[in-house]
């Protein structure tokens, strides 16, 4: 066979086989562009915005096959009806949603059925936004309208789910709120900061906003969040109004005390327990006692020695509120709490104190048995700052920068209410160089009045440092540890130096408080200084 034979044959092979790979590959289909539309009402029965309303089912058509989400949080009925209807589409996917009404309905009155998210089509889930569904039972549907804005106090982010309401004013009293439903409701969903209320008749209500826990148009405050216009609103109107939300300072209730270990209990409340007071006692007698509060919970942590009895009496008071507790000890329980002293070495930041904390409650404290030493073993003078009723002390010292501090509690230095005292401890920490942190100076604009109150904050909304001003506009924050902060400014308006939340029951608003949105980036070695209007 000749050279170029094979020659042929092997560019004839390699042309195949290429030609034939490429006609096996596997080819798709797109289908085209993705559907991004949300589902188009066609129809119902009765139609939308009826009037002389009496039926007890209602169908919606759509031009797509829909699925109701979750209806409970995203369906705002007003006015509120006792029981939530029946809706469907849940689970599989129609073209038609029912509502099948269970509660009768008021006469001459204008409903409103806002679907929030809560309709979305079958295949990609695009959400038909606020979509509502209005009838009267009277001659004409009510067409007025109030919108406001809505934020959180002394918190960065508005809270979501929030029921804004209106009370007829005729009828409101203080305890409207605790026991009646409203007239008109809508929600903010799960994040508008803007809110408006439609299909109102003209008249005179109270505007209330709830974050409400349990869904129910009442306020329940150990649990909800509230905010209010104290004055009652005339519509029509073309006001906005703004709403701030709290969690009211309710006044001290305790509830029924329960035994935790031989020698603690816990004592449920509700409302402020500063300046409250916990007896108590066996057979008339009071049992010498102490009570610390219990961390991110609502209940105080009584302590007393362990005693045999077959009843005791717990009393709670704060001002003009007393109640007592009988209790029942139970004799088997063998944990028993004891001292243990506990504090952290490593790195001290200049902002920070040296913390120590206590398993129990501190009764004394010999500062004659605690040292703090420099890196050059030369004593370090210190004041102490005791916490009595969150367990925490604090040792207090001026820090130099790139040191070493040595903290020594010797026996005896701690002797808590059971008169235990503490084993030896050893604490060691050191400090960065001063170029190892920032400074931020601010200058603010627009301030209403005085006294203010400046904090940083991080991301958490956790206060890393505060300063005060009854005249000064500028603030001047040194050694900053390196990181992103927020700014919040506090009216200070009874000059307690710190914020205070409002009370619905004596109408009374919270503080004052005012955010600067936007981090502000503080790095090692940086000076920082930001101009900012308010």
């Amino acid at each position: 066979m000749s050279k170029f034979r094979i020659y042929f044959i092997v560019c004839f092979t390699i042309f195949s086989f290429i030609t034939f790979s490429n006609c096996a590959k596997r080819g798709f289909i797109s289908g085209g562009p993705k559907d991004t539309i949300p589902p188009v009402m066609i129809g119902s029965n009765p139609k939308n915005h009826s009037i002389h309303f009496d039926k007890k089912q209602i169908t919606i058509d759509f031009d797509e096959f829909v699925k109701i989400k979750n209806v409970n949080q995203n369906l705002i009925i007003s006015p509120p009806m006792e029981h939530m209807p029946d809706v469907s589409p849940m689970g599989n996917a129609r073209k038609t949603v029912t509502i099948n009404l269970i509660d009768s309905l008021k006469p001459n009155t204008t409903y409103s059925f806002n679907f929030g998210d809560a309709i979305i089509d079958n295949n990609e889930g695009n959400v038909l936004k606020q979509f509502k569904y209005i009838f009267s039972t009277g001659d004409y549907i009510d067409s007025l309208k109030i919108a406001g804005t809505i934020k959180s106090a002394h918190q960065l982010k508005t809270d979501n789910f929030v029921n804004v309401m209106l009370y007829d004013a005729e009828t409101f009293k203080d305890s409207t709120i605790y026991k009646q439903k409203p007239l008109y409701v809508t929600n903010t969903l799960d994040s508008l900061t803007t809110f408006s209320i439609e299909n109102i008749r003209a008249g005179k209500y109270y505007l209330v906003a709830l974050k409400d826990k349990n869904n129910n148009f009442l306020f329940n405050p150990n649990e909800d969040k509230i905010a209010f216009i104290k004055e009652p609103i005339e519509i029509p109107t073309d006001k906005t109004f703004d709403l701030t939300l709290f969690k009211s300072d309710e006044k001290f209730e305790a509830a029924r005390p329960a035994q935790i270990t031989q020698n603690k209990w816990y004592v449920p409340y509700s409302g402020n327990p500063d300046d409250a007071k916990i007896e108590v006692k066996k057979d008339g007698k009071t049992i010498p006692s102490a009570y610390t509060y219990f961390p991110e919970k609502d209940s105080l942590q009584v302590w007393f020695p362990k005693i045999d009895a077959d009843s005791l009496h717990f009393v709670a008071t704060k001002g003009d509120y007393s109640k007592t507790f009988t209790v029942k000890p139970r004799p088997k329980m063998k944990e028993i709490d004891s001292l243990s002293v506990n504090g952290k070495s490593g790195t001290l930041d200049f902002l920070s104190d040296l913390l120590v904390e206590t398993t129990t409650p501190v009764k004394s404290i010999n500062k004659d048995l605690i040292t703090i030493l420099d890196k050059d073993s030369v004593a370090v003078p210190f004041t102490i700052e005791n916490k009595t009723k969150e367990q925490k002390i604090y040792l207090k010292f001026k820090k130099a920068e790139s040191d070493n501090y040595k903290a020594t509690l010797l026996p005896g230095a701690i002797t808590d209410f059971f008169d235990k005292a503490n084993d030896t401890i050893v604490l060691n920490n050191k400090t960065m160089a001063y170029t190892d942190y920032g400074n931020l100076t601010l200058t603010l604009h627009g301030l209403k009045r005085f006294p203010v109150i400046v904090e940083l904050l991080d991301e958490r909304e956790k206060v890393i440092t505060s300063q005060a001003s009854e005249s000064s506009n500028t603030f001047e924050f040194t050694l900053l540890p390196p990181r992103k902060y927020y700014i919040r400014v506090i009216y200070d308006d009874n000059k307690n130096g710190k914020w205070d939340t409002g009370y619905f029951w004596d109408r009374r608003q919270p503080e004052e408080t005012v955010y600067f949105p936007e981090a502000i980036d503080v790095r090692a070695n940086w000076d920082v200084k930001e101009q900012i209007s308010l």
